[in-house]
């Protein structure tokens, strides 16, 4: 279905989520026609986030607000959804729009395969009225749909399309872009040389594509190596687990500003406990790259100086070569905890491949690593 006769379908004007690859016919159309507009168009920080928003456009309005997010992020919904939605409580209406990853019978990548499996399950858990959007789907039949839902709307109940592969279809793209030079994969690749036998712990998506690849190419062993999939916004709770229990063990968090940005408060855990064998990195080039390149707010906002707020004693920012090579070998030396936000450009490999092993391989390989270390 082509989005715009989608967006027509609905009939709303307001519109949070977080961008999904497997949605990113909407994204586009969205930004294409509002762009980031407080009346209209938000980016939120995290699902639960937009839902707060979707609530606070309701009670302003008395509108019914949309909600978009790809189903990795329906856990970040379930608060919200049924203390703040439910009927029993507030009563407030909202359409969700969320890309089916991991869909049973269609391949993908195993962090969403669970996740697809139950998707439909934890919707219909939270009353929330499922609708399967394919591409065979006509207008006719999503028209029947929102026809038959307006009842259950008006009575502060929320209701979902659930957006198979392919299901949106939108001839206008849109291309992202910014001002800053260095590039993320040459970033991590400096990081490995400078780390050595570290242990390196990234975010979600195309971050730990590269790590992986930098590694296969040097012929280098990948036991060094946690390379989250899924679970956006938590790399860095994982590093400071790690480097907790192994103090004596330099550990390098390898993260992203829509994944930093997603969980913040896990900067002040990190900043309260001070490991001083930690080093946070947040590759911050102000887009949700991994799923299209959506905006996020990391230009807005002074990354470094949120971490010294959060009780980082060395926090700095790097924009070119210079700066990164001196602020690696000082953190390699560090014996405090210390943050490096490192702005890069938008952009990546055409031919950038995904990890060969398994999650469950990286786990093992990298236990068995730090079994020997202190």
């Amino acid at each position: 279905m082509n989005v715009k006769a989608f967006l027509d379908l609905l009939q709303v004007d307001f519109y949070a989520g977080v961008p999904d690859s497997q949605l990113k016919a909407l994204c586009d159309a969205l930004m294409n026609t509002y762009g980031i507009d407080p009346r209209h168009h938000l980016i939120a920080a995290n699902e639960g986030n937009a839902v707060g928003l979707a609530a606070g456009y309701h009670l302003a309005t008395g509108k019914i607000p949309v909600v978009y997010l790809q189903n990795s992020g329906i856990g970040n919904i379930i608060n919200p959804v049924a203390s703040l939605l439910n009927d029993r409580v507030y009563g407030i209406p909202c359409i969700f729009i969320v890309g089916w990853r991991g869909e049973p019978g269609v391949h993908d990548e195993p962090q969403h395969v669970f996740q697809g499996e139950v998707t439909l399950r934890l919707l219909e858990d939270m009353e929330i009225e499922p609708f399967v959007l394919s591409a065979d789907t006509t207008e006719a039949e999503l028209r029947e749909r929102m026809d038959g839902w307006q009842p259950r709307l008006a009575a502060g109940k929320s209701v979902a399309i659930v957006v198979r592969k392919g299901a949106l279809t939108y001839d206008q793209p849109v291309k992202y872009s910014n001002y800053n030079s260095l590039l993320r994969e040459e970033v991590i690749r400096y990081i490995t040389e400078v780390s050595e036998e570290d242990i390196i712990v990234s975010t979600t998506g195309k971050a730990s594509r590269e790590l992986f690849e930098i590694r296969e190419a040097k012929g280098q062993s990948h036991q060094y190596d946690f390379l989250t999939v899924g679970s956006m916004g938590h790399s860095s709770s994982i590093a400071l687990g790690i480097a907790l229990n192994k103090p004596d063990t330099r550990v390098w968090c390898i993260d992203g500003d829509g994944a930093v940005l997603m969980h913040m408060g896990a900067m002040a855990l990190i900043g309260a406990n001070k490991p001083q064998n930690l080093v946070h990195i947040v590759i911050n080039n102000a887009a949700h790259e991994t799923v299209g390149g959506m905006p996020t707010v990391a230009n807005q906002v002074d990354l470094a100086e949120m971490a010294r707020a959060c009780g980082y004693p060395h926090a700095s920012r790097v924009h070119d070569w210079e700066g990164l090579a001196c602020s690696l070998r000082a953190a390699k030396t560090a014996r405090e905890l210390t943050f490096l936000e490192v702005c890069t450009c938008i952009g990546s490999r055409a031919d950038l491949g995904r990890p060969t092993t398994t999650p469950l391989e990286n786990k093992s390989t990298l236990m068995t690593y730090l079994s020997n270390c202190k």
